[in-house]
């Protein structure tokens, strides 16, 4: 067991970090907050760079995905770049474009499925709404900001079981027609007055006119948004030995990654990188997300030299730090028996024979050697060979900068549920093992 005191605070500002994290564009947001308070330069990928060594450097794509960089003294041919990469999304339901439904009195908003999402769990949760929106001002200027309303003003009521009394045998849920949200009862006479009908971009617009009333927003032309668990985190268990939030796939590692290059950039003659991509919860095929050149693009800029760049490469590696599967104390069989993590028993390499994770002997030995030597407790996780395995930004990475890989995680309960558990130490065990491998100075 870690330092209590210490573990409570790290635990502490994880669960802020997620409130205030409620979409991939208000993590990037805040992750820049953090690192330009920390002294990171803010890079824009339209302008002629300068990058010097000794300083630190952020840049952002889409608003979504974001690129820290700290730039140490030891030469980059020699000694290349320890890189960790995260991802900035999570499975959730998005608001479709035409999104307002009026029916038998009540007013919903249809959603279409982000990801891999574990649906039941999202019945009867209050419901709250955030994400990016495009708006012409008053003088018909384009403008984009981040909304997120905070309060709760939704729901997916679920169907009492006395209208369906098989729910709890085989009861499936159709992603058209039984996830529309609840936002509110219609007065008794709108329903034939078309005119009078609720609209789901005039409550926007009043959320782009209380939290930007400086704005001025006339019209609002387009948004990615998305419906959120209004409930903060917790710590919960007798012993305290649980996390429990949305989101913590994966930006329990967003967050451990941030801090771990913080840390890295007070104390390291080593260049060290964080990258963490939106869209892998859909295959990561997109320019802000893994499989875009947005960390490629970074580094040949950092190299330009191809010679120097290939050397830098040969020299580097790549973490992919995305939660693992726990062992769930109901549900053992759909483990492999001889790797079955264990919360709050440290990281996990994630392994797979047929390059669904990136790690292989050389990478996992690197890995293996700096939990020894810092004393950081270690586990392996393996798919059953019936079962069909995840993947990650690793094996993607990998691929398009031929980069040393590794797959890692924190051992999690419920991936893809609205709420998900992790271990209450197991974030500290990551923070302290990407403490050592950004100090590495050869890999």
């Amino acid at each position: 067991m870690k330092n209590q005191d210490v573990n409570q605070s790290f635990n502490q500002d994880l669960i802020d970090f997620i409130q205030a994290s409620p979409t991939p564009f208000h993590a990037t947001a805040e992750m820049q907050k953090r690192l330009q308070a920390a002294g990171f330069e803010l890079l824009h990928e339209h302008e002629k760079w300068q990058l010097d060594p000794g300083k630190k450097y952020v840049l952002t794509r889409n608003d979504s995905s974001i690129l820290a960089f700290s730039y140490g003294e030891n030469t980059l041919a020699e000694t290349g770049v320890r890189m960790v990469g995260a991802h900035t999304d999570s499975p959730c339901l998005r608001v479709k474009p035409n999104a307002d439904l009026v029916r038998n009195g009540y007013w919903q908003v249809g959603v279409e499925v982000y990801g891999g999402v574990l649906l039941n769990p999202w019945f009867d949760r209050e419901l709250s709404l955030a994400g990016k929106v495009s708006f012409l001002d008053e003088s018909k200027t384009l403008q984009h900001k981040l909304i997120n309303v905070e309060t709760a003003i939704g729901m997916v009521p679920s169907l009492a079981i006395h209208l369906d009394r098989e729910a709890n045998k085989k009861r499936s849920i159709n992603a058209q027609t039984d996830l529309p949200v609840l936002l509110s009862m219609l007065p008794p006479k709108i329903g034939s007055d078309a005119e009078a009908k609720p609209q789901f971009k005039d409550l926007v617009l009043r959320q782009l006119h209380k939290q930007y009333p400086e704005a001025k927003a006339a019209e609002v032309l387009d948004y990615e948004l998305a419906f959120y668990d209004v409930q903060p985190g917790s710590v919960y268990g007798v012993n305290g030995d649980f996390i429990a939030a949305s989101r913590l796939d994966n930006l329990l590692s967003c967050y451990v990654g941030l801090q771990s290059l913080l840390h890295a950039s007070e104390n390291s003659a080593q260049s060290c990188l964080l990258i963490c991509n939106d869209h892998e919860e859909v295959g990561s095929a997109s320019a802000a997300g893994a499989q875009g050149p947005m960390l490629q693009n970074f580094l040949q800029r950092l190299v330009p030299e191809q010679e120097d760049y290939l050397r830098c490469i040969s020299q580097s590696m790549m973490i992919s730090a995305d939660n693992a599967h726990a062992l769930h104390p109901n549900f053992a069989d759909r483990h492999d028996a001889n790797h079955g993590p264990k919360i709050n028993a440290g990281p996990v390499l994630k392994i797979n024979a047929n390059q669904r994770y990136a790690s292989n002997t050389e990478t996992q030995s690197i890995y293996r050697a700096l939990c020894a030597v810092n004393d950081i407790p270690l586990q392996s996780f393996v798919v059953r060979s019936d079962m069909a395995c995840g993947s990650t930004i690793g094996p993607i990475t990998a691929t398009e900068l031929g980069v040393k890989t590794l797959d890692i995680g924190v051992p999690t309960f419920a991936m893809h549920s609205i709420r998900e558990t992790a271990g209450s130490d197991d974030a500290q065990y990551l923070y302290q093992s990407l403490n050592a491998f950004f100090a590495l100075e050869k890999v």
